[in-house]
């Protein structure tokens, strides 16, 4: 059995393949590969004209572009690689997670304060977990998932 494909040659396979998909759609901009955690590679793109192509509605495309990554990293190294890759452009989503948790934080004292639950829409897991994350955090209300995915959704429950 060989090695599994590390982090750093995962990075350089997506950062190619990144730089390519900007050719592609004819944008300049940096794309580089960032270490998280020992577990966690990011790769960036950043400085790029017409962000809003690449990142899509609600960060479909983002999301898009990350699948496509990752099966290409699956493909090279025949499903055997270590850690994880993940994708951002032009700092969505950091952007992205900080107001969902300013939101978060204003929702979950409105139940606490008022005593009624409230459901959110539905969102990825990802979003799920910085819901949970954030309400776990305050005193007075907890988080429960329902639904099933891909329409599944956070509510936010006085204790």
């Amino acid at each position: 059995m060989e090695d599994p494909m590390s982090l750093q040659e995962q990075s350089t396979l997506v950062v190619e393949f990144l730089d390519g998909l900007l050719d592609a759609f004819d944008l300049d901009a940096d794309v580089y590969a960032e270490r998280v955690d020992d577990e966690t590679m990011e790769m960036r793109v950043e400085n790029v004209q017409g962000v809003g192509l690449l990142i899509g509605p609600k960060g479909n495309t983002l999301r898009a572009v990350e699948d496509l990554s990752r099966m290409l990293v699956q493909r090279k190294s025949d499903g055997n690689c270590e850690g994880r890759i993940r994708v951002d452009i032009g700092g969505y989503r950091e952007r992205r997670r900080a107001a969902l948790e300013a939101f978060c934080e204003k929702i979950a004292l409105e139940v606490r304060d008022n005593g009624a639950e409230r459901p959110l829409e539905p969102m990825n897991a990802a979003d799920r977990k910085v819901v949970h994350d954030v309400v776990a955090e305050i005193d007075g209300v907890s988080t429960v998932s329902e639904g099933q995915e891909p329409r599944r959704w956070v509510v936010i429950i006085p204790d």
